[in-house]
C-alpha cells in the first residue's frame, strides 16, 4: 500500500449551518468563546471586528457571512477559531467546535467540479467520514479576499 493511502492529518472539525467543516490543526493557534468584539469602521460585511485574544489584537471573520449564508445570534457553542495564516492571525467564528480528528488523506476528494466557482475555492477537498462529509476548508482562500482587514 502507498504511503499516501495511509498518511493522515489532523483536523479541527466545526459546524457552520448545518454542515461540517475542517480545518487542518497545525494552522490553528487555539480556540476559543467569542466574547467582546469590537467593530470596525468600513470593514467588509463578513468582518465583525477585531478581538483582543492572547495578547494579540485580531479581526473576526463570520464565517457564515462569508459563506454567504444567513447571522445568527452567538450562543454559548459558538467558537472563535484563531488560526495563523502566512504570519497572520485571524479569528474564524463559527456556530460550534466539537471535534479533533485524524482524517487519512485517501479519504479526502478534490471538489467536484460540478461545484466549480467561488465556492469551491474555499475548500481544499471533501473528506469521507464513517458517516458524514466533511468539508476540507481552505483557510488561506478564506482569507485572500479579506486582505483589506
Amino acid at each position: 500500500m502507498p504511503d499516501s493511502s495511509t498518511a493522515a492529518d489532523t483536523f479541527i472539525l466545526f459546524d457552520l449551518a448545518g454542515t461540517s467543516y475542517g480545518v487542518r490543526s497545525q494552522a490553528v493557534q487555539q480556540m476559543e468563546m467569542v466574547e467582546h468584539i469590537t467593530p470596525v469602521p468600513n470593514a467588509p460585511p463578513f468582518v465583525e471586528g477585531v478581538v483582543f485574544s492572547r495578547g494579540q489584537v485580531i479581526p473576526a471573520v463570520n464565517l457564515r457571512a462569508r459563506f454567504g449564508f444567513e447571522k445568527t445570534p452567538y450562543d454559548l457553542r459558538t467558537r472563535l477559531i484563531v488560526v495563523s495564516v502566512g504570519g497572520r492571525a485571524v479569528g474564524l467564528i463559527v456556530d460550534t467546535a466539537r471535534e479533533f480528528v485524524s482524517i487519512p488523506a485517501a479519504t479526502i476528494q478534490p471538489p467536484p467540479e460540478a461545484i466549480a466557482g467561488l465556492g469551491s475555492k474555499y475548500l481544499e477537498g471533501i473528506a469521507t467520514l464513517t458517516d458524514r462529509l466533511v468539508l476540507i476548508l481552505n483557510v488561506e482562500e478564506v482569507l485572500k479576499l479579506s486582505d483589506a482587514v
